[in-house]
């Protein structure tokens, strides 16, 4: 387990939406102190995934960076790495991160640093007090024998868990809420808040409780 920094920030699902990413790390301004986690899926369905990882690449320089590993990671490696059928990926998004690297057929086309940063991601990250994964959890199962289909597939539209056996809040993304609105039950904190389709890229302070949205517009709200 890393050491407690000074701000603990997680970061919702991204999903190519680099406008907003900009605007909120422009507002959070993180430093050494503090510690970031993404949740993953930083890829497909918004226009810009190749900028996103980019900015995700400058951010591990400016903080303690973490990157969950999202499902939409996981089917873009399957392709890249494993060339696997791209069907699925395709029909999730996968075509706007394509388009983002300029893709016209050759996988190569997506840079080495970036398919290293992809597969960097963890299952799950913890502290004293909060674990974060991706989208779902086992709450009678220990965070390291968690099922992956688990962690990074299930919706809590199919499962809403009750709390984990090891005490501590969860942090999740991966289910969207279409009105922008983080959903928040005590022992458990969505923060997908939908950007890509047109609301809110969602930040989170867990020590302190800040909350910082962005938009594809540029916007900013509290």
């Amino acid at each position: 387990m890393k050491t407690l920094t000074r701000r603990i920030i997680a970061i919702g699902d991204i999903h190519g939406c680099s406008v907003a990413l900009e605007t909120l790390l422009d507002e959070v301004v993180p430093t050494r102190d503090d510690t970031v986690i993404c949740l993953g899926d930083v890829v497909d369905r918004g226009p810009d995934s190749r900028e996103c990882v980019d900015m995700l690449l400058d951010l591990r320089d400016q903080c303690n960076f973490v990157l969950i590993h999202g499902n939409h990671e996981e089917m873009m490696l399957e392709v890249v790495k494993k060339n696997s059928a791209p069907l699925a990926w395709i029909k999730h998004g996968g075509v706007s991160t394509l388009d983002s690297y300029g893709f016209s057929g050759d996988l190569k086309v997506i840079p080495r640093d970036h398919i290293e940063f992809l597969e960097s991601g963890l299952a799950y990250f913890q502290t004293s007090d909060h674990f974060f994964v991706h989208g779902n959890y086992d709450p009678s199962v220990a965070l390291a024998e968690q099922n992956s289909l688990v962690l990074r597939w299930r919706s809590l539209m199919e499962v809403t868990p009750g709390p984990h056996i090891s005490g501590k809040k969860a942090i999740v993304g991966h289910t969207p809420d279409q009105s922008g609105e983080i959903f928040d039950i005590g022992h458990l904190m969505c923060i997908d808040t939908y950007c890509y389709g047109g609301a809110w890229l969602t930040a989170a302070d867990v020590v302190n409780g800040t909350i910082w949205q962005a938009n594809q517009v540029g916007q900013l709200r509290a």
